[in-house]
Parts: C-alpha cells; sequence; structure tokens
C-alpha cells in the first residue's frame, strides 16, 4: 500500500466510510470484491472464449479463462512487488465488455456501432466499469462499480479512443471521455501503467497456452506434426506480420525443449492429459519467468504504476506467437468453425437491426431509458450496442428467435 498515492486511492465519486470488518479491507480489496460479486462477470459463463461454452463440457468460455489470466496475473505481480488485488481485479475485469460470440460478435458491433462512436470489446468494458453495471451514483447518473483511479487504469488495455486509434483496437468511447481523463490524470501520452502491462501480458500468456491445451483435447491440434508453412502464414497474418522463418523455427525449437512437449497424439488417456497439464504449467511459468528476470534486467523498480515498464523479451514474445499461430490456424481456421462464425454473424446482424427497429419496447430497462433519454439516433443506436453485448451466447440466439416470431 505504501507504493501507491492517495490519488490512486480516490473513487470517481467519493464514498462514505464503510463500517469496519476485521480484518478491514484496502480499497484495492473492495475493487477485486466489487468485480467478483458484479452480474457482468457470472455472463463471461455463458460467453464464447475460442469456441462456444456449450460445445463441450471441457473447453474455456470467458468466466474460466478470466479466472486463469488472474491467476496469473496475481503471481506475475506478486513477484515483481506490485499490489496484487488491483492487478487481479484488472485481470478479472478485462473480458468483461466482450459481445456474445466473442471476437466474430465484435465485429459486427463494431460495424454497427461506426455511428454512434464504434464498438470495442475493451472499451466496451471501461463503459461497464464506469457506467452500464450500476453500484454507485453521482449527480450525473450511474458511475458504476466506481473503483479507484489504480485499479480503472489496470484495466485499461488500450488508453486511447477511436480518433486516435492506429489500428481497430481503442479503450474509451467518446461519452465515457470524463471518467476516463480523471482515471488517466498520472499518465503521459499511450503510456499504460505498469500494472495493465502485467495483466495484458498475463492475458497473452493464459490464452496462448491454454487454447492450445484445448484444441489438443479437441483432437483438433497435433502439437508432434504441425504444418509449419502453415502455422507460419498465420502468425504473420494474425499476429506477428515481420517475424521472419528463422525467428519463428527458433521459437518453435526453444517450445519443443520443454519438458513435457508430446512425441505422439494425444490419445486421451490420463498420463497424456497429466502431461498435457504439467505442459502447460511448466509453458506459463517459462514464460513469466523470463519476463520477470527481463524486468528486474531493465530497472531498479519499484515496479509499481508509472515508475518502470515491463520487459518482455522478443524471444518470450515469438514463443507466445507460435503457440497463438498454431491455435488460430487448427481451431479458429477450421472448416466447421468458419461456417458457425459465418451464421453467428448473421445472427447478430439481424439482433441488433431487430431491436433498433423495435425501439425501447424490445430493450430490458436500463437499456430502454438509456433509449428514452438519448438526444439522438446515436444515443439510441448506442442504447441498442450495450444491450447486445450484454448478452451471452446462449440469450442472443434466444433473443433472436423471439424477434423473428414476434
Amino acid at each position: 500500500m505504501t507504493l501507491y498515492a492517495a490519488a490512486d486511492h480516490e473513487r470517481y465519486v467519493a464514498e462514505p466510510p464503510k463500517r469496519v470488518v476485521a480484518p478491514e479491507r484496502t480499497p484495492f480489496e473492495r475493487d477485486r470484491a466489487r468485480v467478483v460479486h458484479a452480474a457482468s462477470s457470472r455472463r463471461l459463463a455463458a460467453k464464447t472464449q475460442v469456441v462456444g461454452p456449450q460445445s463441450d463440457d471441457f473447453v474455456r468460455n470467458r468466466l474460466t479463462h478470466s479466472l486463469e489470466v488472474a491467476q496469473v496475473a496475481r503471481d506475475l505481480s506478486r513477484a515483481l512487488g506490485c499490489e496484487p488485488d488491483i492487478v487481479e481485479t484488472a485481470a478479472l475485469a478485462h473480458d468483461l465488455g466482450h459481445p456474445p460470440f466473442g471476437h466474430n460478435g465484435e465485429r459486427v458491433l463494431a460495424e454497427f456501432a461506426q455511428a454512434c462512436g464504434g464498438f470495442e470489446g475493451n472499451a466496451q468494458t471501461f463503459r461497464l466499469l464506469t457506467r452500464l453495471e450500476a453500484k454507485t451514483f453521482g449527480p450525473d447518473g450511474s458511475v458504476g462499480l466506481n473503483l479507484t483511479r489504480a485499479t480503472l487504469d489496470a484495466c485499461t488495455k488500450y488508453p486511447w479512443s477511436l480518433a486516435d486509434a492506429d489500428t481497430h483496437k481503442f479503450g474509451v468511447y467518446d461519452d465515457d471521455r470524463p471518467v476516463f481523463d480523471w482515471v488517466r490524470a498520472p499518465a503521459e501520452g499511450r503510456r499504460r501503467c505498469l500494472e495493465a502491462q502485467v495483466m495484458d501480458l498475463a492475458d497473452d500468456v493464459a490464452y496462448s497456452v491454454h487454447d492450445v491445451e484445448d484444441g489438443v483435447v479437441a483432437g483438433r491440434i497435433d502439437l508432434h506434426a504441425l504444418d509449419r508453412e502453415a502455422v507460419w502464414a498465420t502468425v504473420r497474418e494474425w499476429y506477428l506480420p515481420d517475424a521472419t522463418d528463422p525467428e519463428l523455427d527458433e521459437a518453435l525449437a526453444g517450445l519443443r525443449a520443454v519438458e513435457g512437449w508430446p512425441d505422439a497424439a494425444y490419445d486421451g488417456s490420463r498420463r497424456h492429459l497429466a502431461s498435457l497439464k504439467n505442459l502447460t504449467s511448466d509453458l506459463i511459468g517459462r514464460f513469466c519467468g523470463a519476463v520477470q528476470d527481463a524486468t528486474y534486467s531493465a530497472g531498479d523498480g519499484p515496479f509499481v504504476r508509472y515508475a518502470a515498464d515491463l520487459a518482455v523479451p522478443a524471444t518470450t514474445g515469438h514463443e507466445i506467437a507460435v503457440l497463438k499461430g498454431i491455435a488460430a490456424h487448427y481451431v479458429m481456421r477450421a472448416d466447421d468453425r468458419v461456417e458457425v462464425m459465418s451464421l453467428q454473424r448473421e445472427l447478430l446482424a439481424e439482433l441488433v437491426a431487430g431491436l433498433e427497429d423495435r425501439g425501447p419496447d424490445a430493450l430490458d430497462t436500463p437499456f430502454a431509458d438509456d433509449w428514452k433519454a438519448a438526444p439522438d439516433d446515436a444515443g439510441r443506436r448506442r442504447a441498442v450496442v450495450d444491450q447486445v453485448a450484454s448478452l451471452t451466447d446462449a440469450s442472443a440466439v434466444t433473443w433472436h428467435a423471439r424477434l423473428a416470431s414476434g
């Protein structure tokens, strides 16, 4: 706590003192509890991570992924000496803004929302935390969970607006700028606080390793028989456009040298499952250990807020990208998956159009209220976007069927 200034503990709307519970919780522990108990956190259990949560009992959903990111983030933050509760809360919250059907749904909403300021999962997360997930009210309405400045800053993976974005990634909508500017007051330009950098790395580590694990168990990935050229093409197209073959070959060789990398196809036995679980643990330890060592070597710290930056070795970045490329090529680009994704996009496009046509009577009360209070068509469209983004995969299908039948 002593490494964090008084401003880091501030909330956008001041709150009266809480009843003291022994032992008394810190402001950052309260932040974590608020995210854990949020309705949007529960909905993550029914939202797609890579494949739909209803497709298999083993595959990860957005909630289990977020829990795994939180565990990796907490361990790394503790090793570096920054506040674990801040980083863990950011990790638990990092996917709250994802709509139904994951990144597939995100693309549909981004196209639909062009006329009202765009859509991006990380910007939607910020909107949920500071407006939509109502817990605290200020003079101008809901301020969401009213988290501390340090925690909200750690949740900000892309600290810029759509107008300032170099790619399709951004972290705030224009009408959420007041609280965003308050959060970012101590920052300079686009620099992210160290806690946000740890959260982002933990996300990369977790999904690169676990998506491959899911793919192996599902019989889609055979780690000892990879199509090198096809995977390298996917790595360059999706993640590292400038990566050379020698760099990626070196990264794969490093991964294959990890104890437990399979030398035979996965057969579903307990022995193979245990070996696979040990491999995922070793890979996570390899990546986090390399980053911890590099960060210590890059500076003396303290490793909090804007006093330092996380150092990720190029080799580690390449190894993570290779794993992500393997999952992308064999899972996300599989013919059956591409067909399902096409149907999902069609369903979601029809849903947002239908809800906009029906108006507030078709929306849940909070979003209907936003529609009625909106000053223009852009505001009304944003209410529809917020409504659809809040839905789970299953509820999106149900809402679509209800519109189609009525």
